[in-house]
């Protein structure tokens, strides 16, 4: 167990080049954690105690309108970290959106007091810490611009192909797929109806088979020829 524990290190890049006295540090003050499928890891109005990052599964972050509509805003898969997180911890924030498990989870748990510690002794620590933070804000912006600027249509697809699975099944709701893009069930009923009549996918209850899959690619690429 201890050279599992040790081993996790080596999984993140920017870990890996901390020098070993730090890496030591790190790995005496975390430990590993496993959360089941459906858990919620974190809710609005939680302080945020330890920085997870994941080894195994992953976490949907999502965030919930006045009048009741969830927001789908960003997966964590293995090897990244949660940018929620991240901020609330560095500015002392509660969390404002929830943190579910869509997978069982393992993850390493670097709870305040060792991230404070190293975040102030370590560039290379910190420099972990921002580029994960970076990326995921450009990816926020990037879905703040599809949600203001691209057809629903063309949202749908590319979230179709980014969730299929190898024999091209998504495993999902209406209501879920509205959720991941941040609008009504009616809508995605309508699209995927569409999608459908053009023989582009074949429905069931709470999955969507791809059939027409270049086709759905084609639509999706079309986001960048606006």
């Amino acid at each position: 167990m201890a050279t599992e524990t040790a081993s996790w290190i080596e999984r993140f890049e920017g870990l890996k080049r901390l020098p070993e006295d730090l890496k030591q540090a790190l790995v005496a003050g975390s430990q590993i954690v496993s959360v089941p499928a459906g858990t919620q890891v974190f809710e609005p109005g939680q302080s945020a105690d330890a920085l997870l990052l994941l080894l195994e599964g992953t976490v949907r972050v999502q965030q919930k309108s006045d009048t009741g509509r969830e927001v789908f805003l960003y997966r964590v898969h293995a090897g990244e970290s949660c940018v929620l997180t991240t901020a609330c911890m560095l500015a002392f924030e509660d969390y404002s959106a929830d943190g579910i498990a869509e997978t069982d989870v393992r993850a390493v748990a670097i709870p305040r007091a060792t991230f404070d510690d190293l975040a102030g002794r370590s560039s290379l620590f910190r420099e972990f810490i921002f580029k994960a933070y970076s990326r995921r804000i450009t990816d926020l912006f990037t879905l703040i611009d599809h949600i203001v600027f691209q057809r629903m249509d063309v949202r749908l697809a590319a979230r179709l192909l980014e969730l299929a699975d190898e024999t091209n099944v998504v495993h999902a709701t209406h209501q879920a797929l509205g959720t991941e893009l941040g609008t009504a069930r009616e809508v995605i009923s309508r699209t995927l109806a569409e999608f459908q009549r053009r023989g582009w996918v074949e429905q069931a209850r709470g999955e969507v088979r791809l059939v027409g899959r270049s086709a759905i690619e084609r639509l999706a690429r079309s986001a960048g020829e606006r």
